[in-house]
């Protein structure tokens, strides 16, 4: 179980710097913010540190110099791992590319759907009277025997997202009608 949670940090700190590397660049400090520290050429800005540093877990600590202290370690290490890794030329390997490619479609489809989930929202609303009617369809089949009053919000709520998910859904149904799309379905089903 140690092991399981020691592999994880690592894989979430490797994450953190692939972001961080991509995002800033193999020199960061040339877009004008001054340079923190620099790992073999690398440079990481203050800028750099100080986005990384506000979203982290030391950002919290009381003892906010031996934080910054300790997050700054993590960040040049997270350095040259990466460094060697791009030495050893890691960054080109079949399993990298994948990787990056499937990390890269999730955060795509993340940021779509949210954005998308977004732009529902704004229009989307559940009347009081449409309220009203679930909590008497919920009283008629016994599911609940609290007042109205009590339960109002939370029905609401649930509402609110039951139609947000079929506007959700009803937007990917239109995206596939508007594609072309083609399944072999002899080749579907010998995948057997």
């Amino acid at each position: 179980m140690k092991l399981k949670m020691i592999v994880i940090l690592v894989v979430v700190f490797l994450l953190t710097a692939f972001i961080v590397f991509f995002k800033y660049g193999v020199n960061a400090g040339r877009q004008g913010a001054p340079i923190l520290a620099k790992v073999n050429g690398y440079e990481i800005s203050a800028h750099e540190f100080k986005e990384g540093f506000g979203v982290s877990a030391f950002a919290a600590r009381e003892d906010v110099l031996q934080a910054q202290k300790e997050y700054l370690d993590i960040l040049i290490n997270q350095k040259l791992i990466l460094l060697d890794a791009q030495k050893r030329n890691l960054d080109k390997t079949p399993d990298f590319l994948k990787s990056v490619e499937n990390f890269w479609a999730q955060s795509l489809l993340t940021v779509a759907m949210g954005q998308k989930t977004m732009e529902l929202r704004r229009g989307l609303t559940v009347r009081d009277e449409d309220v009203r009617r679930i909590y008497e369809n919920m009283r008629k089949e016994g599911v609940t025997d609290k007042p109205l009053n009590e339960v109002f919000s939370q029905i609401k709520w649930q509402a609110e997202k039951q139609l947000e998910t079929q506007l959700l859904n009803g937007w990917v149904v239109s995206l596939r009608k508007a594609a072309a799309v083609h399944v072999d379905e002899d080749l579907l089903k010998s995948l057997k």
